[in-house]
């Protein structure tokens, strides 16, 4: 299973549950997302043609995150710019989010492994603000 999480009628977040099989190849982002996450399913043989991904600029204005749960139950709560609490879902093993342009704070409810990833550099004293 796929769920959007929307505010104001934009994607704020894409959650993919453990259970979801999708059929060849799918990505969940708009094209113009700063971050991209898709999906493969391939058969067992199929070739991705050795390949380098060629050198280009791009201007990143806003940090988004992929969370990979690899063991527990995590609670996250989403936030507008403007701090207000939106709405929670629960993510467990095996569910990947991708955190788009919100405010967001989770809370482990067991003893969980997550696994992030997130455009660099990374400067964690100028890319993030309390709430």
């Amino acid at each position: 299973m796929i769920e959007y999480i929307k505010h104001d009628n934009e994607i704020i977040s894409i959650i993919i549950k453990s259970n979801y099989v999708g059929e060849d190849i799918n990505f969940f982002t708009p094209e113009s997302y700063e971050l991209q996450l898709g999906y493969m399913n391939r058969k067992k043989n199929y070739i991705i043609e050795p390949h380098i991904h060629a050198t280009t600029k791009r201007n990143i204005h806003k940090t988004f995150e992929v969370l990979f749960i690899r063991k527990g139950k995590v609670k996250i709560d989403f936030f507008s710019k403007n701090k207000i609490k939106l709405q929670s879902k629960i993510l467990n093993k095996g569910d990947t989010i991708l955190i788009g342009d919100c405010g967001h704070g989770f809370t482990m409810l067991e003893d969980s492994e997550i696994l992030e990833v997130k455009q660099g550099p990374y400067q964690i004293n100028n890319d993030k603000y309390s709430i």
